[in-house]
């Protein structure tokens, strides 16, 4: 039975003789709805503590937690269910929590809250440790700090423990969610039960930049439950070094299974179609026995291609596999048994999902993947297969997908030295592309980039600068500037508009009925652009500069006009303030602090499902400076 999440309808495309699909018949991706390019979770329900063994009262299920920034270790909570706390007790012993499910491999995603200078970790099978700790604004990483990989208690030659910093400093202000995704290898055992592999951390994400990549443990964490090594164990959560707060907690077992590809012959057919069809009325140009498919077993240069592979497909265990194409310019077909499972026939690139999802059959089933090259000076695809107990996994060889790579020796960066560096250039926010952007870069790391044509703040990040290989290499295809770093997106409407009433829709773009005059920007002594525009004539001006204490962005603005102003600050899934007076966005999680301006009243409206907040500047001139902390 096949489930058809990727097309519309089943497609049978035929392809011999005669049998080309018409343009109207054709389905395609981008007429397709979105669906998820992975298989479900399960979720770890926390609606109470039943799916825990915990022997300690320090673990409890809260509906909401709060930090105060200004005292170490304080973490308060408030009834209500979906949040994780640990929350210590003075005179009880605060001990550790565990999982009532062991796993083996596992991949695993959760949103973590740390108190300032608190301290916890997660222990893979109770014994292997990735640490949670308060790190924000460390400037040189040890193994110790946020998604750090901890020390083991093995001794090893070099006279010292073993443990491995996190790439870069990734971590969030104390008192922000803070996202991870880990996977996890347990390490292996043959059949007498002695160790013939280590475990491993093949991935580690934190708020969305890799941080690890395939570290290698040799035994438990130091202070880990268990000292032996097994094929299994339960997942813990440290308890007793401080307090910590978890949500959204979902993860994925994984056997050792894999799908394979087996009696493969391969034919090339040269091709100037679009689509593909007839293949039996198109020249031959070879044929073969393969034991892998890959795009590179093209022949000749700057040409057009058909290569049709069929085969079997070994499958490991009955249920659900998902199966995701990417092109690099091109077009494919995945025929399995008598389904189409993806359709990529015409003319695609890497932003278009080819995506199906099938119920199969524990077993070998035949399958037919055609890879149509129909630009000529591009070349290469993907294919991936993810399955019941089985981690997503590459069917197609290695360099298949290559030629459609940066690789770092090609890659064009912009870094900033002793100076601000600024560069326009087109940027995406969410999923569109901006053509009036300029990018800011901070002798201290602290970038961000601005919208000109709409004169408003589209993100901030720390780290390396700008990515620019997408402008400069070659013929500069998608043009685009990308962020190198950590980095918060913001709601990217005008940040300024006239309304009306406080309760009028915020547009996402200027209205031909508002007059909008940029003004450019201006360079400061200091090196820093100031942003000019008017609006209903107010003239407004922005500037910003690196907060002086830890991550964040100081942002001063100064107003000039006869009539009220509203300014969208920020919009989130919700937004709260907090009682030190900060307002704590969530989605992108970040917090925006007016400390000393104490005559401002932002307020907190609900509109399109989300919240916005927002400030009225009253007419006349003055100035207001604010605080984008991440």
């Amino acid at each position: 039975m096949k489930i058809p999440l990727f097309l519309s309808g089943l497609l049978l495309i035929f392809i011999s003789c005669g049998d080309r699909p018409s343009k109207e018949s054709a389905t395609t991706t981008e007429e397709s709805p979105k669906i998820k390019d992975y298989l479900p979770f399960s979720e770890l329900a926390l609606d109470d503590l039943s799916m825990f063994k915990v022997e300690t009262p320090n673990w409890k299920i809260v509906g909401d937690v709060y930090v105060d920034r200004s005292k170490d270790k304080i973490l308060t909570s408030s009834t209500g269910k979906g949040i994780l706390a640990n929350i210590p007790e003075v005179e009880t012993k605060n001990g550790h929590i565990f999982t009532n499910f062991e796993h083996g491999d596992l991949e695993i995603e959760l949103d973590v809250m740390m108190p300032v200078n608190s301290n916890s970790g997660l222990y893979f099978q109770g014994r292997y440790e990735v640490q949670l700790l308060d790190s924000w604004g460390v400037k040189e990483t040890t193994y110790a700090d946020m998604g750090g990989i901890y020390q083991s208690s093995n001794f090893n030659e070099d006279g010292g423990y073993q443990g491995n910093p996190p790439r870069t400093n990734a971590s969030k202000s104390p008192g922000l969610w803070q996202h991870f995704k880990i996977l996890f290898h347990a390490p292996r055992f043959n059949n007498a039960g002695e160790k013939i592999q280590n475990a491993i951390f093949q991935e580690v994400w934190l708020n969305g930049v890799l941080i690890q990549e395939n570290v290698e443990v040799t035994g438990p964490t130091r202070a880990s439950a268990f000292n032996d090594e097994k094929a299994r164990g339960p997942l813990m959560i440290q308890g007793d070094h401080g307090p910590v707060a978890l949500k959204n907690i979902k993860y994925k077992k994984y056997e050792n299974k894999k799908l394979a590809l087996s009696d493969m012959y391969m034919t090339e057919y040269e091709s100037n179609s679009d689509t593909i069809a007839g293949l039996d009325t198109l020249t031959v140009i070879g044929e073969k026995n393969v034991d892998s498919i890959s795009a590179n077993m093209v022949t000749g240069n700057r040409v057009t291609r058909i290569l049709s592979y069929k085969g079997q497909m070994d499958i490991p265990k009955s249920g659900n596999y998902l199966f995701n194409i990417g092109l690099n310019h091109g077009g494919a077909l995945l025929l399995i048994g008598n389904d189409t499972v993806v359709n990529l026939n015409g003319k695609f690139d890497l932003d278009t999902p080819g995506i199906g999802e099938i119920m199969l059959e524990k077993g070998k089933v035949p399958f037919t993947f055609i890879y149509n090259k129909n630009y000529p000076w591009f070349t290469g695809f993907s294919i991936t297969a993810e399955g019941p107990e089985m981690q997503k996994m590459p069917l197609h060889a290695k360099n298949s997908l290559s030629s459609a790579k940066k690789g770092s020796d090609n890659d064009i960066l912009i870094t900033v030295g002793e100076e601000t560096v600024t560069q326009r250039g087109y940027m995406m926010h969410g999923d569109e592309k901006r053509t009036h952007c300029i990018a800011v870069g901070s002798p201290d790391r602290i970038n961000y980039s601005y919208d000109l044509s709409r004169g408003a703040i589209l993100q901030v990040w720390q780290g390396d600068f700008l990515d620019v290989t997408q402008m400069w290499h070659l013929r500069g295809t998608n043009q685009l500037a990308e962020p190198k770093g950590f980095s918060v997106s913001f709601h990217g409407d005008p940040d300024f508009m006239a309304l009306e009433d406080k309760d009028m829709v915020w547009p996402d773009s200027i209205p031909s009925n508002i007059r909008f005059k940029p003004l450019g920007y201006e360079m400061h002594d200091n090196g820093l652009p100031v942003f000019l525009h008017q609006e209903e004539g107010t003239t407004i001006s922005n500037s910003f500069k690196t907060s002086k204490d830890g991550r964040g962005l100081e942002r001063t603005i100064s107003i000039k006009g006869n009539g009220d102003i509203w300014h969208k600050i920020a919009e989130g899934e919700s937004i709260k303030q907090l009682e030190d007076g900060t307002f704590i966005v969530n989605d992108e999680s970040y917090f925006i602090d007016f400390s000393g301006n104490s005559d401002l009243d932002p307020i907190i409206r609900q509109s399109n499902g989300k919240d916005e907040l927002l400030l009225k500047i009253p007419a006349g001139s003055g100035n207001i400076t604010y605080n984008i902390i991440w």
